[in-house]
């Protein structure tokens, strides 16, 4: 992010009309005027002078003739109607540079991990000109998580944007970082939005414990940081990302939490500005303002991809609520988490097609609709059993098949490669059927099928 250095000589404006919450209205120049006029979404600053001398950043966030209304980052106590304005004339910027590996930054990009400045490396903005059609290529590389209930039932494809549907108390970040610290990327962007203290913590913690801190980054802004700064998160994770695939050829992994509290910051944000509510509180540009985040992953031409996973916490478990709602309509499927796992029947991979069966084992795409297709049924003898009617033999070792289907894929803490999750696939449908009890093609059934697997008995 642009720091204070460097406005000497900028003119300053003093005309402050209006300070209402983080929001500044001031009196800029005018169209017809010698200076130079502010334009939408650059930066500002505005100092008070006087015995309570302070200054902060601010951003343009509306332009009304020669009203500029301002969005400070950070509070605005301490400021008067005697403050002073200058516009800086260039936008939010990230600092770009390999050095920036393995660092930790606010949610204005400034360095908070202790180590070493980068005041001297490059910068770049963060609305970077959209990506040439041209130079975009068709998904179809598979992204490793070893999570087996990502890579066997909802393979990710690199250049996909995919997120986390969680209600409030699932353990949504732990998922998020087992992707993040096993996934098969050159460098993983972590951008968090609203952190608590303790979960920033343990962001850090588990990229460190995981040895991937040095191929990774971190935005974090916390829960006690101002509102505005959650808006610039997304920003900074996926301008830097673009970057390293456009110009370093990486495969860059983008972990967002959660795109909820951002829907509320644009909400708040909005709402300062006097801005009509249009659907449950939230402004009517929602869709669009998620859209620009969210349709930034890509795969690039002779060059890396970008992939984006996020966080979109459900508030009441309400998945009509507006930011799952929208997210909904722009991601290509979604990862749904319920009771602490992974729900086999709410999650979808709209792009797994383009790599199983492609670039995965043969046996993968009769597999996964197998044992989901069995799941399936499990469920129907639960429910038979919990109404108390008596149970069939095949009933008994679907039960049985349930246990073992839960407990080795579904369960958080599994971890397993894609290939021995396919033979462990094998191993449990041998435990619990028949051959001819299962709808797999003969020939994958003799190529895979346990040799000297017993019959199965009743659970």
């Amino acid at each position: 992010m642009a720091q204070a250095a460097g406005v000497v000589g900028l003119v300053r404006f003093r005309r402050v009309h209006a300070i209402v919450g983080n929001l500044m209205v001031v009196e800029g120049p005018v169209a017809d005027s010698s200076a130079e006029a502010p334009r939408l979404h650059d930066l500002a600053l505005v100092r008070e002078d006087g015995a309570l001398a302070r200054e902060a950043l601010a951003r343009i966030v509306r332009i009304d003739g020669s009203r500029v209304h301002l969005q400070l980052f950070a509070d605005t106590a301490g400021f008067s109607t005697a403050a002073a304005v200058s516009f800086l004339m260039r936008p939010p910027e990230v600092t770009y540079t390999p050095h920036a590996l393995g660092r930790v930054f606010d949610g204005l990009g400034r360095l908070i991990d202790g180590g070493p400045p980068l005041d001297l490396e490059p910068v770049i903005g963060l609305q970077g000109a959209p990506t040439n059609p041209a130079r975009r290529e068709l998904a179809g590389r598979f992204l490793r998580t070893n999570v087996p209930m990502i890579d066997l039932f909802n393979s990710l494809v690199e250049s996909q944007k995919i997120p986390i549907f969680a209600a409030a108390g699932e353990p949504h970040d732990e998922l998020l970082l087992r992707i993040g610290t096993r996934a098969d990327a050159d460098v993983v962007i972590f951008g968090g939005i609203g952190l608590m203290f303790e979960d920033f913590f343990r962001v850090r913690r588990a990229f460190e414990d995981a040895g991937v801190m040095e191929r990774s980054i971190i935005f974090a802004n916390q829960a006690s940081d101002p509102v505005v700064e959650r808006l610039l998160v997304p920003d900074l994770a996926l301008a830097v990302a673009e970057k390293l695939a456009v110009e370093e050829k990486r495969r860059v992994l983008v972990l967002l939490t959660d795109m909820t509290a951002f829907a509320d910051a644009l909400t708040e944000v909005g709402l300062a500005q006097d801005r009509v509510p249009a659907n449950r509180g939230y402004l009517g540009d929602l869709y669009s303002e998620l859209a620009r985040r969210y349709e930034r992953a890509c795969a690039f031409r002779d060059g890396g991809s970008v992939t984006l996973v996020s966080v979109c916490t459900l508030p009441g478990n309400d998945v009509t609520h507006p930011s799952p709602d929208n997210t909904g309509y722009i991601t290509e499927g979604q990862i749904y988490l319920s009771g602490g796992m992974i729900d086999p029947f709410g999650s979808l991979s709209r792009l797994k097609q383009h790599v199983v069966g492609k670039e995965t084992r043969e046996d993968h795409g009769q597999l996964m609709n197998t044992m989901i297709g069995l799941y399936a049924a499990a469920q129907d003898a639960r429910q038979k059993a919990a109404m108390a009617f008596e149970l069939s033999d095949y009933d008994l070792r679907l039960l049985r098949y349930d246990a073992l289907f839960r407990q080795r894929f579904m369960a958080l803490d599994a971890e397993l490669a894609l290939e021995p999750a396919l033979d462990l696939c094998w191993q449990t449908l041998a435990e619990c059927f028949a051959p001819e009890e299962v709808v797999i093609k003969r020939s994958l059934i003799d190529s895979y099928w346990p040799q000297g697997a017993a019959r199965p008995a009743a659970a």
